[in-house]
């Protein structure tokens, strides 16, 4: 097999497995060893990857707010004073990390309106006359600043 052929199986294996599909059923289906699918998953962190894929925001934001509720009740049941002198400690932190996804995401998501919204005028500009391009470019314009203001606040609506 040449190097060009191995490297479209590894991209092709690659895929599949993002997908969520097995390496046993990617390696009949490849043609591909399930040793070597597990050597390039170790390797090149396909596990890690599909992780982050497949885990979005509000999942991390709701697993994160189950731990706060279990921590609280375990310090709560426990009535150990070293687990109530740590606990505030342990939600700050917890709660920071939320606080940094929740605004992660805001940004994260006005940047993809903004970009869909952009396409959009683009393609009504074909028809409408209104729609002209330095209309889209100030758009834009305005929309940038928006997200860099929005970043350097760490909030979107300020």
């Amino acid at each position: 097999m040449t190097k060009s052929e191995l490297e479209k199986k590894k991209s092709t294996t690659r895929a599949l497995f993002m997908s969520g599909m097995e390496q046993a059923e990617i390696a009949e289906r490849v043609g591909v060893s399930r040793v070597t699918i597990s050597k390039w998953c170790v390797a090149d962190r396909w596990k890690e990857a599909r992780a982050a894929k497949n885990i979005t925001r509000p999942e991390l934001v709701n697993k994160l707010l189950l731990t706060i509720d279990n921590l609280i009740t375990q310090v709560n049941e426990s009535e150990d004073p070293t687990l109530i002198g740590g606990l505030s400690d342990k939600l700050a932190k917890l709660s920071a990390v939320i606080e940094k996804l929740d605004k992660k995401a805001n940004v994260v998501d006005a940047i993809d309106v903004f970009t869909a919204f952009s396409k959009w005028l683009e393609f009504r500009a074909k028809t409408d006359p209104e729609v002209t391009i330095e209309l889209i470019k100030q758009i834009n314009r305005f929309q940038d600043m928006f997200i860099i203001e929005s970043v350097g606040k760490g909030s979107l609506a300020g």
